[in-house]
């Protein structure tokens, strides 16, 4: 099928778009547009790339002369010199060069805003692969529009046989709210994908889709979530974002909240009330995460607070600390933990005033780029002394598109050029993890051993001794 132009997207497509690390293969590698051999490639969610696509394929235009769109990526053997182009370091030197590298991933976070971005050009042999700049967010009304077409809601048919998806137990009865994370954790591809400005759905939007919900075979009564990459985000974090775009130099969460965001949990608390009073919902729970330095810093956090721990939390809540070392929060752009120990302390007061016992539990990452040995000795003390005991620890382990991911790669951060440590060796790595859950037989060993080597054999006993 010669004739046929191949157009590719999805998260897997739009993380390798340009040069990329490859941690399965340890080896750079070129944009996924030329190995798969596609015609054009689309990054972001797409929806818009791929309707202005097909007009412009129906119009009988060639796949090679659409090189127009926002949102996608192309290649060609000349620039158009009439468009403002950033020319990044080619693909050669990446593959030389880490701290090219670098100097490249820079460019590219920097123009992930659709209101700012520029083109970006990256060379090869004798050709360019080109990205053109983001498509704009999709308004309420167009994201209303998307979520009401006719899915289907659940896998294809021909997994039948193989079983079926076990996966889509978790999303089956879960309604998306927003899209875009303000957060910009580093160890996230949010950025690179959805991008950092919010994206809501409407009141009614999000109600009609409860409602198909409620009469899904098979529901019970319990909608798992409403929410997005972060729940509690319902608007663009400032006014400014949607003349100007996101700050290309600041974050809007670290080292802390931004003095012009303007922080207010009313309007999602009036979609979760709507949901929850629906006919045959008997819960509605929050899984996709709530962003806790936000919700702290809303001088009405109490409110929400009360009504997250009446109506929205089945025993336990799981939130995202990540970490406590200040050296590894700074790599990740978390925020410290007496942020973390203040909504923590919040959150046991609302549920004993509640007469609920209603727990946390926290998320973890080990061996993220910047974490030593001793920062994972730290926070295991931090975890024995305050009683957490984490449900799931992830080790790092890197994807494309993320900063973390750069950093672990070529051992600097890009925007610095500062040398970062990493953890890379598979023993220091299972130490760093054994240390989250120390308190665990089969972990006695890595513990021991990792205490040994940092030199704090004096925390063996307050460790490992008198385990519950």
């Amino acid at each position: 099928y010669k004739d046929v132009p191949i157009l590719i997207g999805g998260i897997e497509a739009s993380l390798r778009r340009l040069g990329h690390y490859d941690y399965w293969s340890e080896s750079m590698k070129r944009s996924i547009l030329l190995d798969s051999q596609a015609d054009i490639l689309m990054y972001g969610m797409g929806e818009k790339s791929i309707v202005e696509l097909a007009d412009a394929l129906n119009a009988g235009m060639e796949a090679r002369d659409i090189t127009y769109v926002d949102g996608t990526v192309f290649k060609t053997t000349q620039l158009d010199e009439s468009l403002p182009t950033i020319v990044l370091p080619a693909f050669e030197e990446l593959k030389q060069n880490k701290r090219k590298y670098a100097e490249s991933f820079k460019i590219q976070y920097g123009n992930c805003d659709p209101f700012t971005a520029k083109r970006l050009a990256e060379p090869y042999d004798n050709f360019f692969v080109v990205q053109n700049p983001p498509q704009k967010p999709l308004t309420t009304a167009e994201m209303d529009a998307v979520y009401d077409l006719p899915y289907m809601r659940t896998y294809h048919p021909s997994y039948e046989k193989a079983g079926g998806v076990p996966a889509i137990e978790e999303v089956k009865f879960s309604l998306v709210s927003n899209r875009g994370c303000f957060g910009a954790c580093k160890f996230c591809s949010l950025a690179f994908h959805q991008g950092r400005m919010i994206t809501s759905r409407s009141h009614e939007s999000v109600i009609e889709e409860a409602k198909k919900i409620t009469q899904m075979p098979g529901f019970k009564g319990y909608i798992h979530d409403v929410g997005g990459p972060t729940a509690n985000f319902r608007f663009p974090a400032c006014k400014k974002q949607l003349k100007v775009g996101v700050c290309a130099d600041k974050d809007c969460l670290y080292p802390g909240v931004c003095p012009n965001m303007k922080v207010d949990h009313s309007d999602y608390l009036d979609v979760l009330r709507a949901v929850r009073n629906l006919d045959g919902v008997k819960k509605v729970f929050i899984r996709s995460g709530i962003r806790y330095d936000y919700l702290m810093a809303d001088p009405k956090a109490d409110k929400f607070i009360e009504e997250l721990c009446r109506y929205h939390v089945s025993g336990t809540l799981k939130v995202a600390p990540e970490h406590i070392s200040p050296q590894v929060l700074c790599h990740m752009r978390k925020p410290g933990k007496e942020v973390f120990l203040a909504f923590d302390k919040k959150y046991r007061q609302m549920n004993k005033r509640l007469g609920l016992k209603q727990y946390l539990i926290p998320y973890l990452i080990s061996s993220h780029p910047g974490s030593s040995l001793d920062d994972a000795i730290e926070l295991a003390c931090f975890l024995k002394e305050y009683g957490f005991v984490p449900d799931q620890v992830q080790d790092f382990y890197p994807t494309p598109g993320t900063l973390a991911t750069c950093m672990y790669y070529t051992e600097l951060d890009p925007f610095t050029m500062r040398p970062v440590y990493v953890a890379k060796s598979t023993e220091e790595k299972r130490m760093q993890r054994a240390l989250m859950h120390y308190h665990k037989k089969e972990n006695v060993d890595l513990v021991m051993k990792a205490l040994k080597k940092a030199h704090r054999v004096d925390l063996i006993p307050y460790l490992l001794y008198n385990r519950k």
